[in-house]
């Protein structure tokens, strides 16, 4: 049975543009290959992508029961975050309009449920029968 794990990082302090070249190359990956591409890739936009792979492969873990080793990166979406409009100054007195581009990364995960193990029962016959 595969279940659907989710992480969202928003806020990052990088134009969505850029960071979208980096998430598509992991996207429809398990997330170990993900990890290791995204460690070789020398963008800056590599470290919040792996902060939020590996947010949703915790996730996944540790609050779902859901194996490690067969997680795989069902979706991955870069979005448009909060603009702060800013000004720089010119020459004559005048002030020229800039953005400050932010971003959202959306990561979902699916997997497969980890077995539980079944508890072991210990043989109270060894005893009685000293």
């Amino acid at each position: 049975m595969n279940n659907t794990v989710r992480a969202y990082i928003k806020n990052v302090d990088q134009a969505p543009r850029k960071v979208s070249l980096v998430a598509s190359l992991i996207r429809k990956r398990s997330v170990a290959d993900a990890l290791v591409i995204l460690n070789h890739v020398p963008k800056r936009a590599a470290k919040p992508v792996i902060d939020a792979v590996e947010s949703a492969k915790a996730n996944a873990i540790n609050n779902h029961g859901l194996d490690g080793k067969t997680l795989v990166i069902s979706t991955i979406s870069v979005t448009t975050g909060t603009r702060l409009k800013r000004y720089i100054p010119a020459s004559r007195g005048r002030a020229l309009p800039f953005e400050k581009k932010a971003s959202n990364i959306l990561v979902e995960v699916t997997g497969d449920v980890k077995p539980k193990k079944k508890p072991v029962e210990t043989t109270t016959d060894s005893k009685e029968s000293k």
